[in-house]
């Protein structure tokens, strides 16, 4: 449009004492009313300063930059700074202005762009939008982008006083429809489609995750335990005390490695410690306590003592079993431990060096030896255990005590047959040596190896091992010397036979084991159970050599059933599986094989090769009793997760 004001800058009808105002909607600014004369010399003085030096006369001040600025195009976007309404009002003639003298505005830094304040009325534009032209469509390249919409922002003023503008949104031409990037629905099926395949070939826990120490609990009789919400006590050193004494108890009375983490684990997480690392060696057991930002405790406890003392092992269990099912304080428990380390045990010496003696003659007439054979197994196997008694006391260690036991019974032996008693030596010596085989330790230890604890069961390995030898060497020693007195050749390679009938080979073979239980200081509830699973045991021996298993697998398969139905009657009546599989599957061992050997060893030069041979098989079988034994214990785990947790609980209460 073109400017239609005069050279004062009033348009026609406008009243000469207003000014006229850009902003149609806040309209004429209104003068300040002075004199006429004043107001006149004032708008001379005014014209003078403003006019330059090459206009024109009749032009007005406040157009004289709007001449020679080019004719302005339609606006078709709104100023950036949202403030056209105010700029309008601010850039206004200074012709028109009153007279009256503004405040200083600060000045500006050198390089900062024109504000509305100083800009002339001719470079302001107008902030309504121009229409666009008439369009039907826009056309997008595949792949290109839609651009955003931008909106500008004020420049932080150095007055943080004053109030920022409200951001204003930019208006849409009327007619059209602004471009905006429609979101695309995630498809579902596809998505559950991968987690069903990260699932099937990463699965639910990734595997380098650390597995907690509680769930080594899994599987064991102290599964599940009832921890103590209250947290940790102050005295965690007493309660890694309490765990201590009942790890060392349990090793002193033959318990495996993995039954003695497991108590441990069972006990420290029913007291409310959580961060325990356990470490069990041979002879030591090393637990480490260390909660987040606090001193960690280190207690260690070697065991130098072992001892026959399976009630012990029963009761420190039953212990472990109540202290997880929540019943006993720290305190109780302590007191407990201290009563059953203190108290003696179900039977008394004399009971222990009569059963031996029993069980030696038992076992005579179960392999095949007649009533004077038992007779001589009976006096022979109660002199070792005086004998025992005696180097005990003098501090003799188990090498040579055990040396000389085998040396004693095989003495007796060859005593009583150089004096043509009708006797078997072999079949005598077999019954003698039977109860001084390292049993338990042979199946711990193979039971540690197999469980994971390789130090522990390298240990127990060579301390059965030398037994063992100390075994082979005093039975070598004793045939040695009566070769060189001058006594005759046997002839070991008769297979002997029991001389009863079956009923009666099946009550010497209980006589037998409740005997040996006596021996091993079994609890005497569990007595009567252990004879019933070795006569059981042993029925199973003769269905699988009736099968042809042959010799060495056929004590395997008999020691597979012992040590699954040993635990299950174990764990029902509250005591390990250790104290009734060990004492039922003692018949098994091949105690004639290993005196035939050492025989062929020591005194036939043309037997060497056969005793060698025949040493080899006998340790052959010797382990397959105790991995059967082992393998039986893991096979019936399923028949007693109804004893762990809660449901142990449940049946107690």
């Amino acid at each position: 449009m073109e400017n239609t004001s005069d050279p004062g800058g009033r348009k026609p009808g406008s009243s000469p004492d207003s000014a006229p105002n850009p902003d149609p909607v806040a309209g004429p600014i209104p003068l300040i009313s002075m004199p006429a004369g004043r107001r006149a010399q004032a708008g001379k003085a005014q014209a003078g300063k403003a006019r330059p030096a090459d206009a024109p006369a009749g032009t007005a001040p406040g157009n004289a930059q709007a001449e020679k600025a080019p004719a302005e195009k339609p606006q078709t976007q709104r100023a950036k700074t949202g403030k056209g309404t105010r700029q309008g009002q601010d850039a206004a003639p200074r012709s028109l202005r009153p007279a009256v003298k503004a405040p200083v505005r600060p000045s500006k830094a050198p390089g900062q762009p024109p504000t509305g304040m100083d800009m002339p009325t001719a470079a302001l534009r107008s902030t309504r939008p121009k229409p666009p032209p008439p369009t039907t469509s826009v056309t997008r390249p595949t792949g290109s982008k839609v651009p955003r919409p931008q909106t500008g922002r004020m420049r932080t003023t150095a007055d943080p006083r004053e109030k920022r503008p409200a951001r204003t949104r930019k208006s849409v031409p009327p007619g059209t429809m602004p471009l905006a990037s429609t979101p695309v629905r995630a498809d579902r099926s596809s998505a559950a489609a991968r987690r069903m395949l990260r699932k099937l070939v990463q699965g639910e826990n990734p595997p380098t995750q650390a597995m907690s120490i509680v769930e080594r609990l899994a599987g064991s009789p102290y599964a599940n335990p009832l921890v103590r919400t209250g947290g940790p006590d102050a005295s965690a050193r007493k309660t890694l005390d309490l765990a201590l004494g009942m790890a060392e108890s349990m090793f002193r009375y033959g318990a495996g490695a993995l039954e003695v983490e497991t108590a441990i684990i069972a006990v420290t997480a029913a007291f409310g410690l959580e961060s325990i690392e356990v470490d069990i060696t041979n002879q030591s057991v090393l637990l480490n306590y260390s909660p987040k930002d606090q001193t960690p405790i280190t207690v260690m406890r070697v065991v130098r003592s072992w001892t026959n003392n399976y009630a012990g092992l029963g009761l420190v269990h039953q212990l472990v079993t109540e202290i997880i099912d929540g019943g006993l304080s720290r305190a109780e428990a302590a007191n407990r431990l201290n009563e059953i380390t203190h108290q003696p045990k179900p039977f008394p010496r004399w009971a222990v060096t009569v059963s031996a003696g029993v069980f030696a003659a038992a076992i005579v007439g179960f392999i095949g030896g007649g009533p004077l054979a038992s007779l001589v197994g009976f006096a022979g196997t109660v002199m070792v255990s005086l004998l025992q008694r005696v180097l005990g006391k003098w501090r003799v260690p188990d090498f040579f005590t055990t040396a000389a036991s085998g040396f004693v019974v095989t003495a007796m032996a060859m005593l009583f047959w150089s004096m043509e008693v009708p006797i078997s030596p072999g079949i005598v010596v077999a019954g003698g040596i039977l109860v001084m085989l390292p049993t338990g330790r042979l199946v711990s230890a193979v039971q540690d190896a197999i469980n994971g604890f390789p130090v522990t069961a390298s240990g127990r390995f060579l301390s059965a091992f030398l037994t063992f030898g100390a075994l082979v060497a005093g039975i070598a020693v004793a045939l040695v010397m009566g070769a060189l007195m001058g006594m005759g050749r046997l002839n070991v390679t008769d297979v002997a036979s029991s001389q009863y009938s079956f009923a009666v080979t099946l009550v010497l073979l209980a006589i037998a084991l409740g005997a040996i239980c006596i021996v091993e200081q079994s609890p005497r509830r569990l007595v009567l159970p252990t004879v019933l699973i070795g006569v059981v045991g042993f029925l199973v021996y003769q269905l699988a050599e009736a099968g042809g298993m042959g010799p060495r697998l056929t004590p395997a398969v008999s020691a597979i059933f012992i040590g699954m139905v040993a635990r299950i009657v174990a764990l029902r009546m509250g005591a390990p599986q250790l104290i009734v599989a060990v004492p039922a599957v003692l018949f098994l061992f091949p105690g004639l094989a290993i005196f035939r050997s050492m025989y062929g060893l020591s005194i036939g030069t043309d037997d060497a090769f056969q005793g060698v041979v025949g040493l080899f098989d006998a340790l052959t079988v010797i382990l397959a009793i105790a991995g059967g034994v082992v393998l039986g214990d893991n096979l019936g785990r399923p028949f007693t997760r109804n004893l762990n947790g809660n449901d142990r609980r449940n049946r107690r209460r």
